[in-house]
């Protein structure tokens, strides 16, 4: 059985669930893996995974700036510097070079920690990530001042539109929770960076000129045919890998954790391979 996840000391500059060393030691493909939440959650969104990948890595996996336990750092809430937050803590728990797996915004985070970092990371992993939307600079203004009038409902918009055929219910009550929770502000920085700021990465033009940087193999798992069509004509190094699963919704670490977590250890073991 893997260790109780322990919380890390609150002096740290993320809260977070770190698991240890898994019991067997870590095999072929036990590198250390770093799960990324997306905007609005939290690092619970991973617990349903986090028994069958703690039995063979080390799993790090921390609340982002603003959400959960880790305080707002405001002015650093933006994926980008978020990665270079989570390099300098990587830097002093010194796990080793991880595989990052990141959820939507967390995605975001995830592979600007694989370019920009690329000593601390040996593979990534991207989840319904929001690369290359598609919207205009005028859409995306008029949002981002709709999300700063009502933020709940907003939020509220949003989860309805993160449904999937077949997401069971209490996934949208657990994040509209979540969203109820946080700091309206908070969200709506995170926003801007995402797609307002300059060097966004979450418009098309910005997420190509980023993702064509990869050096390291990049899993990405898409809900929509046309993002994954999208991701699958960029070039990547092998043995990236894209996936459809057009049946989840928003959260398919939530919805099929079983699934994934087969699939993240088949991807470890694709990379130990090319070592």
């Amino acid at each position: 059985m893997p260790p109780s996840p322990a919380s890390l000391p609150p002096a740290a500059p993320f809260s977070a669930v770190d698991t240890g060393r898994p019991p067997s030691g870590g095999g072929p493909g036990g590198f250390p893996l770093l799960l990324v939440h997306g905007w609005g959650g939290d690092r619970a969104d991973w617990d349903a995974m986090l028994p069958a990948l703690a039995a063979g890595h080390r799993v790090l996996a921390p609340d982002l700036p603003g959400h959960g336990r880790t305080p707002a750092r405001p002015g650093r809430q933006a994926p980008r510097l978020v990665a270079d937050d989570l390099a300098d803590w990587l830097g002093e728990l010194a796990p080793g070079p991880v595989v990052a797996v990141g959820h939507s915004m967390g995605g975001q985070v995830a592979t600007a920690l694989s370019v920009e970092h690329p000593d601390v990371v040996r593979a990534s992993v991207t989840v319904a990530t929001g690369f290359g939307g598609r919207a205009s600079a005028a859409e995306l203004t008029a949002d981002q001042a709709a999300l700063r009038r009502d933020a709940a409902g907003w939020a509220e918009r949003f989860l309805r539109r993160a449904d999937g055929p077949t997401t069971p219910p209490w996934i949208g009550d657990r994040h509209r929770r979540l969203f109820a929770a946080m700091d309206a502000e908070v969200l709506a920085e995170y926003r801007e960076a995402m797609y307002l700021a300059p060097g966004a990465i979450g418009t098309r033009q910005g997420a190509e000129a980023l993702l064509r940087r990869r050096r390291h193999p990049a899993l990405a798992v898409h809900t929509s045919a046309e993002a994954a069509a999208w991701e699958r004509s960029l070039p990547a190094p092998p043995p990236s890998a894209v996936e459809l699963w057009p049946e989840c919704g928003h959260y398919p670490h939530e919805e099929r954790p079983d699934a994934l977590s087969a699939l993240i250890e088949g991807w470890c073991l694709r990379v130990a391979a090319i070592d």
